[in-house]
Order: structure tokens, then C-alpha cells, then sequence
């Protein structure tokens, strides 16, 4: 399976059986898409920062248009279980805060697994799992996680050590900002390591570290 971050949430997993998009919103890999194609789209949450005018295919919620590229997509944005293409998706209810999304809103962290990989995508979480959550997700191989929004960096190597999962794959929530860099700094030294950048990533399960191993990737998805 390759994996290859596009800016901000945005993921596109790219398997033998389908290729699956995390929030590919307008925003970040403009109207078109940039030609990023695949069968399965998942949104996190809606478009906080929609580009003015924007046109296309509707979510399933209604309120993000789809990039050009992505119009014949199945697209996912709710809670629940779903099975597309031979690949197996759930959708679990998350927040993007403390206070079960009182603050900043609710949205659906999506395990996806592809070539026999689970994949946890987390968009903007904002809080650590319980139990029962953790149930709901089952076994994580790799982690996708948002550095520099409502999470410190701290709790976010909690919810990490929560999950345990093989590979760790940091998002950064803003381009050149001065405090997302420090926190994806203080993320890494949480993490035992340093931010070092890598176009994408190739997994296989028997390629899979025996220790968590915490990666960045090249954003592809400038607008």
C-alpha cells in the first residue's frame, strides 16, 4: 500500500483493490482535485475554509464540494460500517475538541483496511479514546494524526500510546506557521525522534517496524 499526504487532513491510500481519499477538500488540492483520482472518499469533518463559489458534487452531509477529480467517488462522512471494492471502512464518532465537540464541532475518524493494512485516519481529533472507542477501531497498523490543532503534542503521544500503532504519520494542520512547527517539533520529541521529510510511503505487512515509527511526508497538495 502507498501512502501520500496532500496538505492539512488530506491522505489518499492507494491499494491493489481501490485507492482511498481522506478529506480531499477544495481547499487544499483546489477545484479540480490536481488529478487526484480514487474509487472511496472519506470526509473527517465539513470544509472549514470552503474556497469561495466552489462548485461540484456535494458531500453526503451536504456542505463539501467534492474536487472535479473525485465527483465519481463513493464518498463516506458518517459514522458506521461499510464495505466498498472489497475494502472495509469504519466510521467512528469523534470530536474535534474536549467536550464531545461542544467547542469546535463533531466529526468521524475512518479505519480503513487495504491490503491487509489498518489504517486509522483522525482528521482533527480533539481528544484522547476511550475504551469503548478504542473497541470500535480495532487493531491500528498506521495512524494518521493531526499536529497543531486542539491536541497538545503531549496528549497527542498519548492517544498514540493509545492506539499503538506500527507507523505514525503526522499532519501538519497549517503550512509556515510558526506554532504548528513548534508542535510538530515537540510531537516528534515526544516520539523519540526528529521531523525529517520523505515523499511518500510504501508499506507491506511484513514490512511493518517492530517499534512505532513516526514519519513526515511531502505535502503534494499545493494550492
Amino acid at each position: 500500500m502507498e501512502l501520500t499526504w496532500y496538505g492539512r487532513t488530506c491522505i489518499r491510500l492507494r491499494g491493489r483493490d481501490a485507492v482511498v481519499v481522506a478529506d480531499p477538500y477544495q481547499s487544499v488540492v483546489g477545484p479540480t482535485g490536481r488529478g487526484i483520482t480514487g474509487e472511496i472518499v472519506t470526509y473527517s469533518h465539513p470544509d472549514d475554509r470552503p474556497l469561495p463559489k466552489a462548485k461540484g458534487r456535494l458531500s453526503r452531509d451536504g456542505k463539501t464540494a467534492l474536487p472535479s477529480s473525485l465527483e465519481q467517488a463513493f464518498v463516506l462522512d458518517g459514522p458506521g460500517e461499510y464495505e466498498v471494492r472489497d475494502v472495509l471502512l469504519t466510521g467512528v464518532r469523534t470530536y474535534r475538541d474536549d467536550a464531545r465537540g461542544a467547542d469546535h464541532g463533531k466529526q468521524v475518524a475512518f479505519s480503513v483496511e487495504l491490503d491487509g493494512i489498518h489504517t486509522i485516519h483522525l482528521g482533527e481529533i480533539g481528544h484522547l479514546m476511550t475504551e469503548e472507542k478504542l473497541a470500535d477501531i480495532g487493531p491500528v497498523d498506521i495512524a494518521c494524526v493531526p499536529i497543531g490543532g486542539t491536541l497538545s503534542p503531549q496528549r497527542t503521544a498519548e492517544l498514540i500510546a493509545q492506539l499503538d500503532p506500527k507507523i505514525v504519520v503526522a499532519m501538519p494542520l497549517e503550512d509556515d506557521s510558526v506554532e504548528v512547527n513548534e508542535a510538530l517539533a515537540k510531537f516528534f520529541h515526544e516520539m523519540g525522534g526528529a521531523p525529517a521529510t520523505q515523499p511518500k510511503l510504501t508499506v507491506t505487512i511484513s514490512g511493518l517496524p517492530a517499534e512505532t515509527t513516526t514519519v513526515l511526508l511531502e505535502s503534494r497538495g499545493k494550492v
